[in-house]
């Protein structure tokens, strides 16, 4: 595919933003209170992740924010999306905050906005802790009423000086993978259990989005980011189209179906009820769920390509989302996941800037009230610096300028889109993948930890300060 050549403008309020979350950047995971969140204890299991790496020290963020945040604002974003780890703020998941937790927070996000940089904080990037897990975990209902109390203790402790809220991020990895395959903590793998986790994540998110509201000024911006796949059929047959039906309701009508529409789509009940009864669905859940949105966030890697299973029978499930005997798609056996064509990532994902256009404009008809953020785009590249120490990625600023010419599109086209997040801002732990997937625009020598801007870092450093995509080198 020929490079792009002409100049594509943003809007001067765009967001240039970059994204990281609490367990795979912080470190100093048994400082000032915090206590195992279900990823401390899935990532000491042998097995469970690339050589049995943890989150132990990741990247050392928690003692290291002041020299992070100085190097976004020298590269020039505009907006820093972070995630709060519950069990550093409310190590039992239970009661009150443990003030040392909220302070951590309290001095990151003083530290961006003296640089000028928009605090975005999720307060749920998949770190549960590992006390409500043991008591049930999210299949339980009562997980959903303890983050509601959680948001509201983080609400009230930043409400004054963050203005955009994100709950929960991808719940469905949360559901599936954690509760589904068992590829995520806590390493479960009970189809039935995944859909209970499903419903409580959502009932947790329209619980903690009234619970902000009752603590924070108007003006606060409550969102949720979905990874809503891009479901796309192998073929116009029907069985085909009737496979990415099912698979499209289980990766994004199960979400969006409640919190827009106010209800589950009847055919994902259906094709379902072999799994569950979804008895567990109480009166009056599905209006809680719905509760207004300021916003919604947008993450997107790659597209999904599926067809009806010959026979009946799947195969080996090339979906993307780790290898497992255990299908995280309850009520699907009978679906086929393929590889797309076109370049990878590290990650093995096809690069497919469309998809992220395609996404966008379907949520702009879904909710044409809703304004919208991508709140999680990137890319894993195999990145090592050269003999002077540089870090020279242009595979990664090819995706970035493919992907946020696509982003520039949709606004062309009347999508109202107010900011993009680029994952990562640096290398850190990659859940299961450990240290081995590099997403990061900043490299980290994991040795020393020292921070090194990539190539990609500068190119999406000039486009913040200009608005204007920078060119794209030829890559041999």
């Amino acid at each position: 595919m020929p490079e792009p050549v002409t100049s594509v403008t943003f809007p001067p309020a765009f967001l240039w933003g970059a994204a990281t979350s609490a367990y795979q950047i912080e470190g100093a995971v048994r400082e000032d209170g915090r206590t195992p969140s279900i990823w401390d204890t899935f990532s000491h299991t042998p097995g469970r992740t690339a050589g049995g790496e943890t989150g132990d020290i990741a990247v050392d963020h928690y003692h290291r924010y002041r020299d992070d945040v100085a190097l976004m604002a020298e590269l020039g974003l505009t907006a820093y999306r972070f995630s709060v780890s519950w069990s550093r703020v409310q190590p039992t998941g239970r009661g009150p905050a443990v003030q040392r937790g909220l302070d951590f927070y309290r001095r990151l996000v003083d530290e961006l906005l003296a640089h000028g940089i928009k605090p975005a904080l999720t307060l749920y990037h998949w770190d549960l802790p590992q006390e409500l897990e043991d008591a049930g975990g999210w299949p339980q209902r009562d997980t959903a009423f303890r983050f509601a109390e959680y948001a509201r203790l983080v609400g009230e402790a930043l409400g004054d000086r963050v203005e955009q809220w994100i709950t929960l991020n991808e719940p469905w990895c949360s559901a599936f993978l954690g509760y589904g395959s068992g590829v995520h903590a806590p390493g479960r793998t009970d189809p039935a259990a995944s859909l209970r986790a499903a419903h409580h994540l959502n009932l947790a998110h329209g619980l903690a989005a009234s619970a902000l509201r009752s603590v924070m000024p108007a003006r606060n911006e409550i969102a949720i980011s979905l990874n809503s796949s891009v479901v796309r059929p192998l073929s116009e047959d029907s069985a085909d189209l009737a496979a990415a039906r099912r698979i499209d309701d289980l990766a994004n009508g199960i979400f969006h179906g409640p919190m827009l529409h106010g209800a589950y789509p009847a055919s994902l009940l259906e094709a379902t009820s072999s799994v569950t009864d979804w008895s567990y669905v109480q009166d009056g859940d599905t209006r809680t769920i719905n509760a207004p949105l300021d916003a919604l966030g947008l993450n997107y890697y790659t597209p999904a390509l599926v067809s009806a299973a010959p026979g009946g029978v799947g195969g080996p499930r090339a979906d993307g989302h780790g290898a497992s005997e255990h299908s995280p798609w309850p009520g699907a056996d009978d679906v086929r996941f393929h590889q797309t064509p076109g370049e990878r990532t590290e990650m093995g994902w096809t690069i497919d800037p469309t998809g992220l256009y395609d996404l966008i404009t379907r949520y702009t008809r879904e909710a044409p009230e809703l304004p919208l953020y991508v709140t999680e785009n990137g890319a894993a590249y195999d990145d090592k610096p050269d003999p002077d120490g540089r870090v020279h990625d242009p595979e990664r600023i090819a995706y970035l300028h493919g992907h946020l010419s696509e982003v520039r599109r949709a606004i062309a086209d009347g999508a109202d889109v107010r900011g993009y997040y680029l994952w990562s801002l640096m290398d850190n732990f990659e859940w299961a993948y450990g240290y081995g997937k590099r997403f990061g625009a900043v490299y980290v020598d994991y040795a020393t930890l020292r921070r090194t801007p990539k190539s990609s870092a500068r190119w999406y450093g000039e486009a913040a300060r200009t608005g204007v995509l920078p060119g794209v080198e030829p890559r041999v």
